[in-house]
């Protein structure tokens, strides 16, 4: 006897053509069919089928909680300045070389999500070293940088928009040629090692 417990599968799921036949009203006795009468168990066939009461991006959206007040924000920006603040007091008193850190930029998150691609997709390994490729990762991450552009178009400066879209051609052309290589190794048999020296 094994001690790996026993289990069983119940799929709970309602399926669509289930909930619809619940949302109708019930029919007359003598239309009913035998299949409506007696629903056989296990998966049956979904229909889709719009429902004409509520849109469909309405039906997708998640209910999201209330957004922050004005003066709640207000309050949160004043209390993450002074903590910021403070932290780089600390810092400085450590390192008294250090001058105060430059503001934040458009350039700043661009150059984030470049470093975050780059990795993704193995620079920055140290030599010898197997590169550790996230293609999943890094295809996110570039997409990212699209929302971005696309996001943010006509709203940018002629520097920040240079940047933005110079990165983004660069990060792709990396996704390009790292892609390229992963399915020609996937299409090409093994590589035999060279005969060893006696």
């Amino acid at each position: 006897m094994t001690d790996t417990p026993k289990f069983t599968v119940i799929d709970r799921r309602k399926m669509k053509a289930e909930e619809e036949q619940e949302n109708k009203p019930a029919a007359p006795a003598e239309e009913a069919t035998p299949a409506a009468a007696a629903p056989a168990a296990g998966p049956r066939l979904v229909v889709n089928e719009p429902k004409p009461e509520t849109p469909v991006e309405e039906a997708e959206q998640p209910e999201l909680p209330p957004p922050p007040t004005a003066q709640e924000s207000k309050e949160q920006k004043i209390a993450y300045d002074a903590s910021a603040q403070r932290l780089e007091d600390i810092v400085r008193a450590q390192n008294p070389a250090m001058g105060p850190q430059p503001p934040v930029t458009f350039e700043n998150l661009v150059q984030q999500f470049y470093v975050s691609a780059m990795i993704q997709m193995g620079a920055g390994t140290q030599e010898g070293q197997r590169p550790r490729v996230d293609i999943l990762g890094a295809r996110q991450t570039i997409d990212l940088l699209g929302v971005l552009a696309e996001k943010t178009r006509g709203n940018l400066s002629e520097a920040e928009d240079r940047t933005l879209q110079t990165v983004l051609f660069e990060v792709r052309m990396a996704f390009l040629e790292l892609t390229s290589m992963i399915t020609l190794q996937g299409m090409q048999p093994p590589v035999p090692p060279p005969p060893g020296k006696n």
